[in-house]
This record gives structure tokens, C-alpha cells and sequence, in this order.
């Protein structure tokens, strides 16, 4: 029971109820994310730091126990890079949303990436700008609708995972609020990373994105994320001709090896040291 209810303690409690829409999935990945740490008995409360920029998925770090970070739209890779190189033997976690992450803060989701910075990105995908009026998001779905999208997006969307992995990702892996407990897996695997690691959560949104597109209840969004997600293994013997449109893969999508920013930076000033010792 103990270790059930473990995860409790990573919550400031005075802040609860929290101000999601009812229904709503965020709340399920902010609870992934600490039952997570609370997995590794290496990370608590004095090594483990919350950023998250603006938007619905970003109000989670006021609800989180720990040093916590709510920083600018789109800024809070940037904001937990400099953290990261300022104390590297912490544990560093971004909370982000699909419009926060791949819009305003695109470039620095990709460079992120790149730099191989040793963070967890975790990125709550509801497809949608829900905090600030529904308008569409580079991850909407094209033909779904937004207040500005009223017929329909004609824009195609990012997948987000395909693109962490292009830009130099060493860890990339999916999940949703259905799968809760495949999703606190992949986040705690995460942490296990040492360089640039991405967690796409997708999760649903009843009052922005559910409703203009009458997808049902939450339950029903929840019900269509089991009955569409594909576990990686099985999704890889799948014929592309003939899988449905709305099929996608979850699981561990991508995992490679590379030097992380913080070692490659210590070098330099090793290097730097020698040039003027």
C-alpha cells in the first residue's frame, strides 16, 4: 500500500483541486510523471526539477512537490538546458503541450535534440491550444476542427516522435492516458537516458478539441486512444497499405547512444583549461 500511494507526497496538496476542465487528461500525465520517480529510488524531492512553459499541460508544476519552474511559451527547453549545465547531477523534467513545444518553442524542441541535452521532455499532445481558445495547433489533425480551423485543418500535423527522433533524440517513446501504466513505464525508462529524452502523452481534451469535433465523452476519448494505439511490436508487422488511418504505434519508438551536452561542454572547458594553462 505504501508504495501504491508513494507517489502523494510529490503533490503540493494545498494547491488541489486543480483548475482542469473536467474529464480532462493532463491529470493522468502529471500523476504518470510522479509515479515515475517514485520508481526510482535514486530520484526525490532535493534532485529532481520541474520546468514547463505556458498552456494547459504547463499548470502542472504548480501542483508538483519539487523545485519547480513555470517559465515563457515555448522557453522552458531553453530554461531547463541552463539549469541542467549549472547542476548536471540533477534530475531535469519538461512539461510541455503540443502548441508550447512544436509552435512558439519549435526551435528549441529541435535543438534540444540536437544538443543531446540530458532532460525528460514529456509533451501532453491534446491537440489543440485548449487554455487559450481552441485555435489549432501544428499537431491537430488535418480535417479536425478549431475555432480557427471552423471547416476543418487543412494543415498536415507534426508527429512530434518522428521528429525528436530526426533531430538527434537518444530516447523516444509514446504513450496516452488510457495506457497509464504503459505510460509511467516509458517516462520512468526515460529517466534511465542519459541525453536528450521525449515522451509523447497523448490525453484528451473534452471542452476544446472533444467537443467541436463530437468525439463524445472523456471516456470516449479515452475508449478511442485504446482501440487505436498499437503497441510497437505488433505495429511493426503491420502492412502500412492496409492499417487504418488512425492506427499509430506506442511503446519505445527510437533509443540511440550519444555523447550528452553537459560532457561534451565539460570537455570543451577541459580543452579551454589546457589551451591556457
Amino acid at each position: 500500500m505504501m508504495a501504491e500511494r508513494e507517489y502523494e507526497k510529490y503533490f503540493r496538496q494545498n494547491r488541489l483541486p486543480h483548475l482542469w476542465c473536467p474529464g480532462c487528461g493532463n491529470g493522468i500525465a502529471m500523476k504518470a510523471i510522479v509515479q515515475a520517480i517514485a520508481k526510482r529510488p535514486e530520484l526525490n524531492q532535493d534532485n529532481t526539477v520541474i520546468v514547463s512553459g505556458i498552456g494547459c499541460s504547463s499548470r502542472a508544476s504548480g501542483y508538483m512537490d519539487f523545485d519547480t519552474l513555470h517559465t515563457a511559451h515555448g522557453r522552458a527547453i531553453p530554461f531547463a538546458t541552463g539549469i541542467k549545465l549549472a547542476r548536471p547531477e540533477l534530475n531535469v523534467v519538461v512539461i510541455t503541450g503540443d502548441g508550447d513545444c512544436t509552435a512558439i518553442g519549435g526551435n528549441h524542441f529541435i535543438h534540444g535534440c540536437r544538443r543531446n541535452v540530458d532532460l525528460t521532455v514529456v509533451l501532453f499532445n491534446n491537440n489543440i491550444y485548449g487554455m487559450t481558445g481552441g485555435q489549432a495547433s501544428p499537431m491537430t489533425p488535418t480535417g479536425r476542427k478549431a475555432t480557427t480551423a471552423p471547416y476543418g485543418s487543412v494543415d498536415r500535423p507534426f508527429d512530434a516522435c518522428a521528429l525528436a527522433e530526426a533531430a538527434g533524440a537518444t530516447y523516444v517513446a509514446r504513450s496516452t492516458a488510457f495506457h497509464v501504466q504503459h505510460l509511467t513505464d516509458m517516462i520512468a525508462k526515460a529517466f534511465d537516458n542519459h541525453g536528450f529524452s521525449f515522451v509523447e502523452a497523448l490525453v484528451q481534451c473534452p471542452t476544446a478539441y472533444g467537443r467541436k469535433n463530437k468525439l463524445g465523452s472523456p471516456a470516449d476519448m479515452l475508449k478511442w486512444m485504446r482501440d487505436n494505439a498499437v503497441m510497437k511490436a505488433a505495429w511493426d508487422k503491420l502492412d502500412p497499405a492496409t492499417t487504418a488511418p488512425e492506427k499509430f504505434p506506442i511503446g519505445l519508438l527510437y533509443e540511440a547512444t550519444a555523447m550528452d551536452y553537459d560532457t561534451a561542454y565539460d570537455q570543451v572547458i577541459e580543452r579551454a583549461g589546457g589551451a591556457h594553462a
